[in-house]
């Protein structure tokens, strides 16, 4: 199968880089949530930790700058377990749990949003979906190619018409005999241009939504790239455009019909978007930390004063209220009991208290905050993203007030 991160991965290490950064970074845990962790999520977040520094860090705000992809780390994703790391080991995953998958979806979003984008759409998106919907074959088929970074996935769902009302696509498959013809579009795809295969979401003959994989060297299947994006710029966005596709019925994903397919995936991936965004906080929360502490004015560093204070203090609390927050959602996904919309919640809250944290942290930066000298501009432009994608800010309020009144805003 044609392969184009394989291509792209052999140049990029030799390209010259203008930004190449010593990534300072310290955790910062309040409330000792370290405590409440097991060994095994304290090594895979020291193990994804050292690889950002080393990796992502150096060289991402040149990549952001450029608007540019930096597709040679999708193998290292896949060498740090990234892909689907509490899926089971026996289709090449991790078989970890909940937490250890949130943990490491922090420190991927420490890094930048995009990557972290790179890693939850394969695995959340991609590989949940044919896990939990797909036979053994496809599972056997795909999730390890998957989870090693041989294949890079994608996940269509939002349509030019339809973002936020999926149940309203008009993307559909008709019979054909072994294969069902597949005509489309979908829009604000994330990896879909170098995406090996697609789960696709399509309306039958009969109206029911149902679940495809599409193969890139499927004809009439075709990823123009989205250009012009000032948000998750280090992160490639295209389209997915089905004309006529023949896709064998056995590309279908068997074990699911209907609207809940793809919500339960969004699930999934929001779930990791809810610890994501504890990440980019902190990391703009760390930055405005130690240059409080370097940065004199009057005589003092700028930290020694109240309304600088104000501002950290205010920072450090809503970050650890989050990481509160994510954690326990953590232990009820680990026994099954996190609903979708107690991830709604925690989604909508832990982007929005990192939005505004960025916001703060710019500000104790002064001038310096809108340079990519430091990291802060970047995380605020991605953040602007997150608080869309996977369900509005909005949407995930709407979500919650019908969970605690019984009553559908939607319609």
């Amino acid at each position: 199968m044609h392969t184009p991160v394989q291509e792209k991965t052999a140049a990029a290490p030799q390209q010259a880089h203008k930004s190449v950064k010593t990534d300072q970074y310290q955790g910062h845990d309040y409330y000792l949530v370290d405590d409440l962790l097991e060994d095994d999520h304290k090594m895979a977040r020291d193990a994804v930790r050292d690889w950002v520094k080393s990796e992502v860090s150096p060289i991402i705000e040149d990549y952001s700058d450029r608007g540019e992809c930096p597709t040679h780390l999708f193998k290292g994703l896949a060498e740090i377990g990234a892909y689907g790391p509490s899926l089971p080991e026996k289709y090449g995953c991790g078989g970890m749990d909940e937490i250890a998958y949130g943990i490491i979806m922090q420190e991927l979003e420490r890094g930048d949003s995009g990557i972290r984008s790179m890693a939850s759409v394969q695995g959340s998106l991609v590989m949940y979906p044919i896990y939990k919907f797909g036979s053994e074959e496809q599972r056997m088929k795909y999730l390890p190619k998957l989870a090693s970074g041989e294949f890079i996935g994608c996940f269509g769902l939002t349509e030019p018409d339809h973002g936020s009302n999926p149940g309203g696509m008009v993307t559909n498959i008709k019979d054909d005999g072994d294969h069902v013809i597949l005509n489309g579009a979908k829009m604000w795809i994330t990896n879909s241009p170098v995406a090996d295969i697609a789960v696709v979401w399509a309306k039958d003959e009969t109206g029911r939504i149902r679940g495809v994989i599409v193969e890139r060297d499927m004809e009439g299947f075709t990823t123009p790239k989205i250009n012009g994006k000032l948000s998750l710029r280090a992160s490639i966005t295209g389209e997915l455009v089905f004309e006529d596709v023949r896709v064998p019925k056995k590309n279908i994903l068997p074990n699911i019909d209907g609207l809940k397919g793809p919500l339960m995936c969004l699930s999934k991936a929001r779930y990791g978007i809810a610890w994501g965004a504890v990440g980019a906080a902190l990391d703009c929360y760390d930055s405005a930390l130690r240059y409080s502490l370097q940065r004199e004015q009057f005589g003092k560093p700028i930290g020694g004063f109240q309304l600088t204070q104000k501002k950290l203090a205010e920072m450090i609390t809503e970050i650890t209220k989050a990481q509160l927050l994510s954690w326990r959602l953590g232990t009820l996904a680990n026994k099954g009991n996190a609903t979708s919309a107690q991830i709604s919640m925690a989604k909508r809250n832990n982007v929005h208290m990192a939005l505004e944290i960025a916001r703060e942290a710019r500000q104790i930066h002064g001038g310096m905050g809108i340079t990519n000298e430091y990291p802060i501009m970047r995380h605020m432009m991605n953040l602007e993203t997150v608080l869309t994608y996977e369900g509005t800010h909005d949407i995930h309020l709407l979500i919650t007030g019908m969970d605690v009144t019984g009553l559908n805003a939607f319609k």
